[in-house]
């Protein structure tokens, strides 16, 4: 992400390392803030330099020019000298701060606050308590006496009161009254005006068995309004008091069907805590279900289902019981539709768990399909490595549930086949065909989320094969899959999806692409898959710059266009495949050369195609023929594609440009 500022406190940066970035004296801080309460929008000099001082010295423009130039290079120390900002930006007559949304923690905020209100209450708890988190004092505090950000500050003080109030009723309405009482004291005693406030307080009162106590603090409630406004409560409290007096039912209701559903979890999990012993296998077999729940359920759910993971295998095997272990493992079976993990690590682990327990358990066909459950997991951990072990085992899972008479461990068994189906490029074919059994297969039996992966699959390999229409039908059944099981993390990939159907067009300018790819990466924040989102956005932009700017078949990277690759945006793993064309933008052909030679195979993921054209790109600048060659034979596979398309997130064209322009730089 970058450089992330704070105005929820005093006005602050940090670096890319969350290190405290020196911004000098006040008036650079007043500029920034300035340029932050602009909210992108261009601030004219003169407009700095009448709120930076009641009096404007003489030369105060040149010294608002000097103030910028010092905040440019606090906040980009990496830029090459000359080289225009992209960040605070010199536009028409004044400079605007190009911040993206999460890099300033009072816009992290407002998304989070009005996000919250669509969340069941567990996740809306947990985002406004991350969100509250964020305030570090009063907004702009070393601006408060500014005119020009005295609105600012009053609207994000308001907000944070809403935040704060938020918070409470979805507490209430998970059943937590009793807990919630402490919080709202503090917040009335310290806002006494807000009316809200009083309402929810009594209600935690009352549902928490105090109808005493919420009565005197209505009460309380009338005599200081009364007394330090001169108002009479307004009809909320009214009817609050009214309806404390007469016990209204409606005051005990929850939040339905979801309190419901939580208060049911809730005396269920008490029970079996009552029934079931600390250390019972049991216990550890229910632990995975519910870790498989969370997964399903996305976001800080899947967060948590990773990091615990490894320590339920790890629980299981102090049993030594080789059973229980491979049971524990396997069950885990929640579909994966990214071909590289989000924890390399853990899956490092899982692998090495399941490896020590094959060979330990029982032969004979009773323990088959617990056998293609544990070889099924091996394939869907190694995916994106280059290790044989990983389609070994994928191919070995994939025989054995066909054996079975189990469409549970069929689903699977592909769902592994289809992680280890990367290895080179032009399998989206084959990636088809699993997509296609998985969708029948589960329509058959009821594996709804399996189905949902299905038509993900399809919807990748189809884009890849350019058969738009029917990607678009896998598309909209995904969707509705997952609306009617709530599976929320379909609607990442079909939002990018759509950035990539526009893109793929040919119709829209490459800046139209980039907004959409932009509004896309939004989906991924908090989403819980970094193995997905790392890097994503700028492979992204570039395909739409590469593609986009003119049709790709009269677009020749080897007569000088500029890629534009700025590596301090963030590429994660395609960093190396980036970095031979960073080189060539700042005019460095021999590191870029270097770095082309250095580049490996790519990893055996769905980026793919995507990383053989950057690479492609390179070689064409540079005139490599042995690179030039070696991408060429990597991309034939794939003729008659769409290049990187295969993910259903991004394309670079047609691969047959590429391999066109490939054989004529070769022959020349």
């Amino acid at each position: 992400m970058g450089v992330v500022f704070g105005v929820l406190g005093p006005v602050t940066a940090w670096d890319a390392a969350g290190e405290p970035i020196a911004l000098k004296g006040p008036r650079h801080r007043a500029v920034l803030a300035r340029l932050i309460v602009a909210r992108r929008r261009v601030v004219p000099v003169g407009l700095l330099v009448d709120d930076l001082w009641d009096v404007p010295p003489e030369g105060a423009v040149g010294a608002v020019r000097t103030f910028v130039a010092a905040l440019r290079r606090a906040l980009e120390p990496d830029r090459p000298p000359r080289t225009p900002s992209r960040l605070l930006v010199t536009e028409g007559p004044g400079y605007a701060l190009r911040a993206e949304p999460g890099q300033v923690d009072a816009w992290s905020f407002e998304k989070a606050v009005s996000g919250a209100a669509d969340l069941p209450l567990g996740r809306a708890q947990a985002l406004l308590d991350e969100a509250l988190g964020r305030w570090r004092g009063p907004a702009y505090a070393d601006f408060a006496d500014e005119p020009w950000a005295r609105a600012e500050r009053s609207r994000l003080a308001e907000l944070r009161l809403h935040a704060v109030e938020q918070r409470a009723q979805a507490r209430l309405d998970a059943g937590l009254a009793a807990e919630t009482v402490p919080d709202l004291d503090a917040h009335v005693g310290e806002h006494p005006w807000r009316e809200s406030g009083w309402r929810l307080l009594a209600l935690a009162l009352y549902r928490a068995g105090r109808q005493a106590d919420a009565l005197a603090v209505l009460r309380r409630a009338r005599d200081i309004l009364a007394g330090q406004l001169g108002l009479d409560p307004g009809p909320e409290l009214r009817r609050m008091e009214a309806d404390v007096l007469a016990q209204a039912p409606e005051l005990d209701r929850l939040v339905e069907p979801e309190s419901a559903a939580a208060r049911l979890w809730t005396r269920a999990a008490a029970d079996y805590d009552r029934t079931v012993g600390a250390g019972a296998r049991a216990r550890l077999e229910s632990t995975v279900g519910l870790l498989r729940d969370l997964a399903l359920s996305g976001g800080g759910g899947l967060e948590a289902a990773r990091e615990h993971r490894p320590a339920a295998v790890a629980a299981a095997e102090e049993f030594g019981d080789p059973e229980l272990t491979a049971r524990v493992i396997g069950a885990y079976d929640v579909p994966a539709i990214w071909t590289r993990s989000d924890d390399p690590e853990s899956a490092q682990r899982i692998v090495a768990a399941a490896e020590r327990v094959l060979p330990r358990l029982p032969a004979g066909p009773a323990h088959d399909a617990t056998r293609a459950r544990l070889l099924a997991t091996i394939a869907l951990e190694m995916r994106g490595t280059r290790s044989p072990r990983g389609p070994e085992a994928a191919a070995e899972a994939e025989a054995t549930a066909r054996d079975l008479d189990d469409p549970a461990v069929l689903a699977f068994a592909l769902n592994g086949a289809f992680m280890q189906s990367c290895t080179r490029a032009g399998l989206a074919p084959r990636r088809d065909a699993i997509g296609a059994e998985l969708v029948g297969l589960s329509a058959r039996h009821g594996l709804a989320s399996f189905e949902v992966l299905g038509h993900l699959i399809r919807l990748q390999a189809r884009s890849a094969l350019g058969d738009f229409a029917a990607a678009d039908g896998h598309a909209a059944a995904a969707g509705g899959l997952a609306e009617r099981h709530e599976r929320p993390l379909v609607g990442v990939f079909t939002r990018w999806y759509e950035a990539l159907r526009l893109a793929a067009s040919g119709r829209a300018p490459h800046t139209e692409t980039e907004a959409a790819y932009r509004a896309a990466a939004e989906t991924l924040d908090g989403a819980g898959m970094p193995g997905l989102s790392d890097g994503l956005l700028p492979l992204a932009l570039l395909s739409a710059r590469l593609i986009g700017a003119r049709p790709l078949d009269d677009r020749d990277p080897a007569h000088g266009d500029p890629f534009e690759v700025d590596l301090d945006d963030g590429w994660g793993p395609y960093r190396p495949w980036a970095e031979p064309l960073a080189r060539l933008d700042a005019g460095r052909d021999g590191e870029a050369g270097a770095a082309l030679h250095a580049l490996p195979e790519p990893p055996a993921d769905l980026m793919y195609e995507a990383t053989c054209c950057l690479e492609a790109a390179a070689a064409l600048r540079l005139g490599d023929r042995p690179a030039l060659r070696r991408v060429r034979d990597r991309l034939l596979p794939a003729a008659g594609e769409l290049a990187g398309a295969g993910s259903g997130l991004l394309t670079f064209g047609p691969v047959d440009a590429w391999l066109a322009r490939l054989d004529a730089a070769i022959g020349g």
